[in-house]
């Protein structure tokens, strides 16, 4: 490995000791890692807390073969070593990364190709809030999604990170923008970023509300919930709608009339990210740099960062991120906050 010669032997990290709730990850030691051919060892400064994040330590979503169990989707940080046939350009750089896994560490291996700079005037825990949301919102809405200029988007979630990444985007190509939240504080925080409807789905019915601000519906729906939406969610569709389905924090089973799909000719689709190869990640970082980058640089968008923890207290991150109550992402302070 090519890089600097004081990377330690070992290092701060944040362990699980079995599945179970927040109270399961504590601090401890181990190994630093090395990276292989293709890849690069970062000097972590952030990482990004996620769902996913969660659902693995509660033991409901494995590590892809072969990646780490150490928790963590993404990083920002200094590149420090270099795997075999990496550009040696990228020694020194500050980067944000998007990992399979190991991110609540002092020291991360990233795929070269995932790393992306550092937005001129973003903090380190700003860049670390990009990869996980970003990566996501863009490859659902816009590949997947098709959303253009012109139409019109509900957004379920709209408070979570990955909902106010998916509001400052959409507004960014020019469309109009419905969200759900769950209380009024956070539709209001939406429609700050630019939501142009927000409806608090604990006193209002979504799909009857929508009916009555659009004409004939939407022609795109990110969902993270699935359960009981999915129904609704084919209702306020327009002919010719698509349904993009993310996660299911509701259930993934549903009971569901699918005569709408065919009488409105809809798509129903949905994807993850983690097990997608290296390849098929770097084609989005690729889109992300030459239609999301330019955007940072010019201040129309920028993460929302809802609260900072040290490294140390990830355990109180994941009870915070449990709780929903959290507006954005939640994000953990390696380089000044430390396991000790």
């Amino acid at each position: 490995m090519a890089g600097d010669a004081r990377i330690p032997e070992n290092m701060a990290f944040i362990e699980s000791a079995g599945a179970g709730g927040p109270e399961v990850l504590r601090p401890g030691r181990m190994a630093v890692p090395r990276p292989g051919p293709g890849e690069v060892l970062i000097e972590v400064a952030a990482a990004g807390v996620n769902r996913p994040d969660v659902l693995q330590r509660s033991g409901n979503y494995p590590p892809p073969p072969g990646a780490s169990d150490v928790l963590g989707l993404e990083v920002a940080g200094t590149v420090v070593g270099l795997g075999d046939g990496v550009d040696g350009a990228l020694a020194g750089q500050k980067v944000c990364a998007l990992v399979h896994s190991g991110g609540y560490a002092e020291y991360c291996v990233a795929a070269s190709p995932l790393c992306l700079p550092v937005p001129e005037g973003f903090s380190m825990i700003e860049a670390a809030a990009l990869p996980e949301t970003f990566f996501t919102v863009w490859t659902n809405v816009f590949e997947r999604g098709r959303l253009v200029a012109g139409e019109t988007i509900l957004i379920h979630g709209g408070s979570s990170g990955i909902g106010t990444t998916a509001i400052q985007l959409a507004k960014a190509r020019g469309t109009t923008v419905i969200v759900t939240a769950g209380s009024a504080e956070k539709c209001r925080a939406c429609e700050d970023l630019g939501a142009d409807h927000a409806i608090d789905y604990k006193t209002e019915d979504f799909a009857a509300r929508v009916k009555e601000l659009t004409e004939g519906g939407v022609d795109l729906v990110l969902c993270m919930v699935g359960g009981s939406y999915i129904q609704r969610n084919f209702q306020v569709l327009k002919v010719e709608g698509r349904l993009v389905q993310i996660a299911f924090l509701g259930g993934a089973k549903a009971e569901v009339d699918f005569t709408p799909l065919m009488i409105k000719r809809l798509t129903f689709t949905g994807s993850t990210l983690r097990p997608r190869t290296v390849a098929q990640k770097a084609a989005i970082a690729k889109a992300l740099r030459a239609e999301v980058w330019p955007l940072f640089e010019e201040g129309t968008v920028r993460p929302v960062i809802s609260q900072v923890l040290p490294l140390a207290e990830a355990a109180r991150a994941h009870a915070l991120m449990e709780e929903s109550r959290h507006i954005g992402k939640i994000m953990l302070d390696v380089e000044g906050g430390g396991t000790g």
